[in-house]
Parts: structure tokens; sequence; C-alpha cells
């Protein structure tokens, strides 16, 4: 798959272990649907300011899926975590204020529950906030609703309950693939993590129907 503005998907989420099955289903959902997740975390390098990796994302990608789901206090600091709005403000900044590739930008917003934003970020009421409830198939159903709005037009994406079949087949494979490499699949990176699903999908193509006869 080649990567392009077109097909690029900001993925604004938390990276913490509470999360992390979260965001490895709406990585492979992506995937799945035929697009290409970006992330902060693809770029390892300590030289670039992370302000700066996010807007160079923000600019390269035309969809994006933000969750806005972790607003507890942290444990240590008492407060909030705030990167995921800032984050979701610079590409609605992006798409209100750049050329006309930027005001093509289209996103969807998650959250545990689908009108809970309401009571800390009502600014962002009018877009498109839907409810995960934290459920890893849930997420995968409103990911790949999502990008199907977004395919091109003579794209038919599979169904929802087949690509959650197919992640949940992904991870129960991936524990013997990371035993025989010597990884921890609670520790790969976001690089390791999308090579074993680009290697996993082409060991196992999505194949469709095919069209009946005329």
């Amino acid at each position: 798959m080649a990567r392009g503005y077109d097909n690029s998907v900001f993925i604004n989420c938390p990276f913490d272990s509470t999360y992390r099955p979260l965001f490895e289903a709406v990585t492979f959902a992506v995937y799945d649907c035929g697009f290409y997740p970006r992330c902060a975390l693809e770029v390892d390098d300590s030289s670039q300011v992370r302000i700066e990796k996010i807007n160079a994302i923000v600019r390269q990608s035309r969809l994006a899926i933000h969750d806005v789901s972790r607003t507890q206090l942290d444990k240590g600091t008492r407060l909030p975590r705030f990167n995921m709005p800032l984050e979701l403000g610079i590409f609605l900044g992006a798409k209100a204020f750049g050329g006309a590739e930027q005001k093509r930008k289209v996103a969807i917003i998650l959250d545990t529950e689908q009108y809970r934003y309401q009571k800390y970020i009502s600014d962002i009421a009018g877009q498109d906030i839907r409810s995960h409830g934290g459920k890893v198939d849930e997420a995968i159903k409103v990911v790949r609703n999502f990008l199907s709005s977004h395919a091109p037009a003579d794209v038919l994406l599979p169904g929802g309950e087949m690509i959650i079949t197919r992640y949940h087949g992904f991870r129960s494979e991936l524990p013997k693939v990371c035993a025989d490499l010597a990884l921890d699949p609670a520790d790969l990176t976001f690089g390791d993590l999308t090579r074993f699903i680009r290697g996993w999908m082409e060991a196992n193509p999505l194949l469709l129907p095919l069209d009946p006869p005329a």
C-alpha cells in the first residue's frame, strides 16, 4: 500500500497500557479497510520536537480518528491529560485555515459515551462523535463505518463483524510470533505492531465475494 494524503489516517489517542487493546484494534481496522494509520509513535526521533512531529502528520493526513475519552485525573499529578484535545484542535485548525487540500480533511471523534464530551469540551458540538464504550469490537465497527464513508466510490469495505473476526485471529497468533522473536506483545513499538499486522494480512488476504455473473 502506497501511503498518500488521501489514505492516511491520523490516530490521536492515549498510548498507555490501559488503552493499548483499543489502540491495536483501531490500527488493525484502519489497515484492514485499506487505509494507512499514522500516529506520533511512528518515528522515534529525539531531535524532533513532538509538536512538530504532530504538525507534520496532521498536514499529511486527510482523515483522523480522535479519542477524547481519557479525561480522568492522573493519580500522581491529579491533573487530566490534554494531549488528545490539543491534537484534535490542531487538526480542526488545519482544516479551517489551511489551503484547499487541508480543507478536505475529515475526522471522527470517539468517546466512551456519545454525549459525555458536553461536560468537558462542549466546543466540539456538531462534530461527528461516536461511542465505543471502551470495547474493542465496538471501536472496530465505528472506525470501519467512518472509513467506509470516505473510501473511493468504487470500493466496498468488509463489514465490521468480518474485521472483528480477522482482528481476533491476528491477536490470537501474535503471542507466538512475538515469542519466536523474543518480543513482549505488550511492549511492541508502533513499527513492530504495524509490520506484524501487514505480515498477517499478507498471509491472510481479505477475500470478498465475487460479483455475480451478468
